[in-house]
């Protein structure tokens, strides 16, 4: 004799395979949803790439070239200049140990760059912006307006750190003949 149920058991089995089949097609559907965020991704991780080595590590070299030389230069015998020294001292060390970090997560950002999965260190990540920011923050609230009196007080030495930047940022001129 057969019941009913027997009768709808294949039923079942086209039902239950349509909770998957939805089920999936939910899960399908978040897809654009995440698309976006992993598009920044490789955006940001590309873009700091660039960044990182054509503008921070040149504006280091900046500083230890152009900037710190000219201040030390001008600075006053004794308290001005142990102090500037001193500032010089923790900038220039700030700088190696950013770039150091930046090296090591380097290898991790190459991958997201190109959109493959990675093993980023994200508190090293962390800990680079971080840095940096306290870095800068130090830089801008300390050494920066001390080295505005500094060599605001000779205004040739203001002039001449202004024309050695400008040299280095100006393109090369190509004669007509």
């Amino acid at each position: 004799m057969n019941t009913a149920a027997d009768h709808d058991a294949p039923i079942n089995s086209f039902t239950n395979c349509h909770v998957g089949i939805i089920k999936r097609l939910n899960a399908l559907d978040e897809l654009p949803t995440l698309l976006a965020p992993a598009a920044r991704a490789r955006q940001i991780a590309e873009e700091s790439l660039d960044f990182f080595r054509e503008a921070i590590f040149e504006h280091h070299l900046e500083e230890e070239r152009e900037l710190f030389p000219a201040v030390l230069a001008s600075a006053q015998p004794g308290e001005e200049m142990e102090r500037i020294k001193g500032m010089v001292k923790r900038l220039t060390e700030e700088h190696r140990m950013v770039e150091a970090l930046w090296k090591r997560l380097e290898k991790g950002l190459k991958p997201v760059a190109k959109g493959h999965s990675t093993d980023l260190d994200v508190s090293e990540l962390q800990r680079l912006v971080t840095e940096y920011t306290a870095h800068a923050a130090y830089e801008e609230a300390e050494f920066l307006p001390l080295s505005e009196v500094i060599l605001g007080r000779n205004s040739n030495h203001m002039a001449a750190l202004g024309l050695s930047l400008h040299m280095r940022h100006a393109k090369p001129v190509t004669a007509y003949i």
